[in-house]
């Protein structure tokens, strides 16, 4: 049995992190101007505006800045999060006395993932925190906020470790956890309520085409981010501006952007965010869906 499990869990994390790899590779350049106009929503009109001036600043490239650390950040992330997911599941059919071979209701699976996104937050926050501050930095040059900008991984995290130390790499960790934790309850939910949705009679969820997995896998991600968008928005002033110096926490950093610009600056940039939620969540589960699919029929679990 523990073999089993054991075998389960290498599975839920391979295929974790082959859904993360997809979600980057096909959603980075919206992530990007999402987090552009997080942190310095003065500065573009909208996704059209930020996309232009992106495009006529750094090319290309511009909207691929944090790639590599997103990569790491969505890999690390969804591998934690499908593996905890897992074992959350586990263990919400153990509390509730379920039979192996009865299948959890889709609450109990969104109760899994919410509770799983708690332990993917502590792989996703140093991550995150190099991704976003990359993909600001030119921002923060123009505003007068750093005088030297740091355009690779190693550099921003060098001047991290120099900075603040290890610890460091968990601002915006409150923030994150609650984004995360609320945020998945929705994701998942979302998701397998979706997934029920598509389900005829006689079938199971397991059978389903790549197409109904691409629609609840984009239903899961607006899900989550029309619940907890704000929240990621202060987390992203958070980790770009503490290069700064000390930042405020999340509650101080909520308040100073509610009276200096008012409620619709926690929302600049939902629109790339939204737009971003089905192709980029889309592709995760397929990739996720199907690789776990492969393997437990490799091993026979």
């Amino acid at each position: 049995m523990k073999s089993s499990n054991t075998i389960q869990a290498a599975i839920d994390l391979t295929a974790g992190a082959a859904g993360g790899t997809a979600c980057v590779l096909t959603g980075q350049p919206f992530d990007t101007a999402k987090v552009k106009m997080q942190t310095f929503p003065n500065l573009y009109r909208g996704l059209i505006d930020c996309a232009g001036k992106t495009y006529r600043q750094m090319g290309l490239r511009g909207f691929y800045k944090g790639t590599s650390p997103a990569l790491l950040a969505n890999i690390a992330e969804n591998s934690v999060l499908f593996m905890s997911y897992g074992f959350c599941q586990r263990v919400v059919r153990t509390v509730t006395s379920l039979d192996k071979d009865v299948a959890l209701s889709d609450l109990h699976n969104a109760i899994s993932g919410s509770f799983a996104a708690a332990f993917a937050s502590l792989a996703l926050c140093p991550t995150e925190l190099v991704k976003c501050r990359l993909q600001a930095m030119h921002e923060m040059k123009l505003s007068g906020k750093v005088t030297t900008g740091h355009n690779t991984v190693w550099s921003v995290v060098k001047s991290i470790l120099h900075t603040d130390g290890p610890m460091g790499f968990y601002h915006g960790l409150s923030s994150t956890l609650l984004r995360e934790v609320p945020g998945y309850f929705f994701f998942f939910g979302g998701y397998e309520l979706s997934r029920s949705f598509f389900t005829k009679d006689g079938k199971t969820k397991e059978e389903l085409g790549v197409v109904p997995l691409i629609i609840s896998g984009g239903v899961g991600g607006i899900s989550l981010w029309l619940v907890v968008f704000p929240v990621d928005c202060v987390k992203s002033r958070i980790q770009v501006l503490s290069m700064t110096g000390k930042q405020s926490g999340f509650i101080r950093t909520f308040g100073q952007i509610l009276r200096n610009e008012g409620i619709s600056a926690l929302y600049s940039g939902l629109k790339p965010t939204l737009i971003r939620a089905f192709p980029a969540n889309g592709a995760l589960f397929v990739a996720y869906e199907y690789s776990r699919k492969i393997m437990m029929k490799q091993f026979d679990v």
